[in-house]
């Protein structure tokens, strides 16, 4: 009736068009209401909304050493974020947030007066935190503007509903737990320990203004990529701080002229500290969840936001990690200069061929139906690839041949220390690196251990009844039921008219005399010993046992050498003490798992001990003492295998054990000569270098300078003989040094 009235068609037509409009506007937010363009969540879905949160790990000192996640985001309350954060979001986000109810009205309107009658893209979108928080919690599935603005009015009616159930401060504890930070970071937690290694409470004001700044633009404004664009977009928050009264105009000016300061630090599986010990726990959090399920638990270590309290020590771990680089990379310069041009890398063509035909690369191709020229064609196409040393990686045209064969060359390393009275991880160094060498030589790899078997061999003839006095002739025998074996000992030192105590033969690690000790306690009861010291690797009933041609992990080795120094008892090596929830209450408590029964008798662990020490103080770990000038209290073990293929060390302290291997991952390539690959020079400085970073420190003088108990008079009065006899006249009368003894090996028990 009043459209009647108006006689101006244009004007008739422009009203109708906004009645139609409007009309159409509330039909489609009507419908968007009732759901017809999706399910919008309710109250109680809105009320229960969990976050996906980030699992932590934590050392035993309380360093936040890793985490696991899907998203990488942790909750934090109101009051564990600064005022100057709230601030600083309002500010640039929201600044009548306090003033509306999840629509901000005014600010709708000067967006579409500047967007539609301006022509300003650059009006913003008028969206409020509360509809930022919705947009973060049910995210957009399609693109396109009509789409778009379906989901803004979804987003909308969302706010509202938000802001009738939570406070203004759970407003906007909800967006900063969950807005995305870029470097797939998710919540203000992960997000300033990520760009500034902090806490979200400890956060500057300027360090708040501009992880609040990335917000708009999470890459472009990213400080870690674009500094200076992070650099402007944080003085834009500072002016709009001091705009809203937050902050004083003086203030705002001081803080502006701050250099932008990050202090990165990536949570990455390849990168940071204990790379391998972190991948470790992952793999036992998965058996444990997986655990809990079949009980009823549900708990998901990449999105339940669990902590996980580990037993190592972060500060020892690094300077384990800083030790294993120092060697590791004087000796492989060394191990590649003693092969020099004539390396098996380069010459061995059979081993060559073998190493490419085994590849990833080479399969693949096959599989494809490729022939043998056209595979090799393609592995030997050159392109700019990265290849890792250990000065620096380098971008290096090279083909895929030559990258294998570069990796091909590298010595590897395992080195795990622990508590040896429960077992607890100290320290965990699975390989060189983690990024290119995935295997971790501690719990996957099994290699023969060489002399650091001998100990065993050792405790089982004192178990036997064999005196640490009894005396062994170190000539050399030829076993004609043993296809004529003849171990031999390295060195070039006449030996055939002498004969060993048994601490003097441990000390210098002599092969033909722990074959003799093994004759004599019988292979049977040597097995026996290892079972009960824990080692659960079946173990070769052959003679070559005495030297270690048994294969073994290292966690395994650990658990057993650990019986010297608790009372007779193996443990179990073990990394969790504890895991809790997000509020962290308890779950689960673990605890040491410790040998209900002695290996052996209080007396022979005492003689052990001082035959170990003996090997440190003058034996074949003496540069110990005299290169690395360390004088703690220490007991150990060389080993070194056949062809110099294996390097260890094994050191024990009263308060610590540490165990470490150095080898190459292709068990066809040793060492050029037993002097580089020996276990006093391939394995020995690795734990040498460590101990004098922990002497250094008096935050370690706990263990560093702690003492072994002093052993019994009659331990020491069984000790006491000469550490070498030489034949007699009349027997070296009749004994030819250059012929070898034959007989037959006892395989039998023969305890005496």
């Amino acid at each position: 009736m009043m459209l009647k009235n108006i006689k101006n068609p244009f004007l008739r037509i422009g009203i109708i068009s906004l009645l139609v409009i409007g009309s159409s506007v509330l039909l489609l937010v009507l419908s968007i209401y009732m759901g017809a363009w999706g399910k919008l969540p309710g109250k109680k879905e809105l009320s229960d909304f969990k976050y996906q949160r980030a699992s932590e790990v934590y050392s035993a000192d309380s360093v936040l050493i890793g985490k696991y996640f899907l998203f990488d985001r942790q909750p934090v309350q109101y009051e564990d974020v600064p005022k100057n954060l709230i601030e600083a979001l309002v500010a640039i986000e929201d600044e009548r947030f306090y003033d509306h109810s999840g629509i901000d009205y005014k600010s709708l309107v000067r967006v579409a007066f500047k967007t539609i009658l301006m022509q300003d893209q650059s009006a913003g979108g008028g969206s409020t935190i509360s509809q930022q928080l919705a947009k973060n919690l049910y995210p957009r599935e399609k693109s396109g503007k009509f789409n778009l603005a379906i989901s803004k009015f979804k987003e909308m009616i969302i706010a509202s509903r938000l802001e009738s159930m939570y406070s203004k401060e759970e407003i906007l504890m909800l967006y900063l737990n969950t807005v995305s930070f870029g470097d797939n970071t998710f919540g203000i937690e992960s997000a300033s320990l990520k760009f500034f290694n902090k806490s979200a409470k400890e956060l500057e004001l300027q360090e708040s203004a501009t992880l609040v700044g990335m917000l708009k633009a999470t890459y472009g404004y990213n400080p870690r990529v674009f500094p200076k664009n992070s650099l402007n977009r944080r003085n834009l928050v500072l002016q709009s701080m001091y705009s809203n009264d937050f902050i004083s105009q003086k203030e705002a000016d001081s803080l502006k002229l701050l250099p932008l300061q990050l202090d990165y630090r990536e949570y990455d599986y390849n990168e940071g500290i204990a790379p391998y010990f972190r991948e470790e726990v992952r793999k036992q959090m998965l058996s444990w969840a997986k655990a809990q399920k079949e009980k009823g638990l549900e708990y998901n270590i990449y999105t339940s936001g669990l902590k996980i309290y580990t037993t190592l020590d972060s500060k020892m771990q690094l300077l384990a990690e800083e030790a294993m680089e120092q060697h590791m990379k004087a000796l492989q310069n060394s191990f590649e200069k003693s092969y020099g041009k004539r390396a098996p890398w380069i010459k061995d063509q059979k081993l060559i061929n073998k190493i490419i035909q085994s590849s990833e690369p080479y399969k693949k191709w096959k599989n494809a139906g490729l022939n043998e020229k056209a595979i090799m064609d393609s592995m030997n196409l050159k392109k700019e690839i990265q290849l890792s040393n250990w000065n620096q990686d380098e971008m290096r045209s090279a083909s895929t041949i030559d990258s294998l064969l570069h990796y091909l060359k590298f010595l590897n390393t395992g080195s795990l220390s622990m508590d040896p009275t429960t077992g607890a991880v100290k320290t965990w160094i699975g390989g060189i690196n983690f990024k290119h060498y995935k295997y971790d030589h501690i719990s996957q790899s099994k290699r023969q251990v060489g002399s650091a078997f001998k100990p065993i061999v050792y405790t089982a003839a004192l178990e036997n009844g064999i005196t640490p006095c009894t005396y062994f002739s170190a000539q050399e025998v030829a076993y004609k039921n043993m296809e004529g074996w003849s171990p031999s000992n390295s060195g070039k030192k006449d030996e055939a008219y002498l004969n060993y105590s048994m601490e003097e033969a441990l000390s210098n690690s002599v092969n033909t005399v722990a074959v003799k000790v093994l004759e004599k306690t019988g292979i049977p009861n040597v097995i026996g010993q290892a079972q009960k010291m824990g080692i659960e690797t079946p173990l070769p009933s052959l003679p070559s046992l005495a030297l270690g041609t048994a294969e073994i992990k290292i966690n395994e080795l650990a658990g057993a050498y650990a019986s010297f120094l608790n009372n007779g008892k193996s443990v179990t090596p073990f990394l969790i003490h504890r895991i809790t929830n997000e509020k962290d209450s308890i779950i689960e408590t673990f605890k040491p798992v410790v040998a209900e029964k002695r290996a052996f008798s209080e007396e022979t662990g005492q003689i052990m001990l001082e035959m170990m020490k003996a090997t440190v103080n003058s034996g074949t770990a003496a540069r110990i003492r005299s290169t690395y000038g360390i004088k703690n209290d220490i007991a150990g073990k060389t080993g070194t295998t056949q062809n110099n293929k294996d390097a260890w060390f094994v050191a024990l302290t009263p308060k610590l054990l540490n165990i470490t291997w150095v080898g190459l991952d292709n068990h066809e390539i040793g060492f050029s000569s037993t002097s580089l690959g020996q276990g006093a020079n391939a394995a020995l400085p690795i734990f040498a270098l460590w101990i004098q970073k922990l002497n250094a420190d008096k935050s370690f003088d706990h263990i560093t300078k702690a003492k072994f108990p002093t052993p019994s008079s009659a331990v020491m009065n069984k000790l006491d003989c000469d550490p070498v006899k030489r034949d007699g006249f009349f027997k070296r009368l009749f004994k030819n040094p250059k012929k070898k003894k034959t007989k037959d090996f006892k395989t039998g028990n023969t305890k005496t």
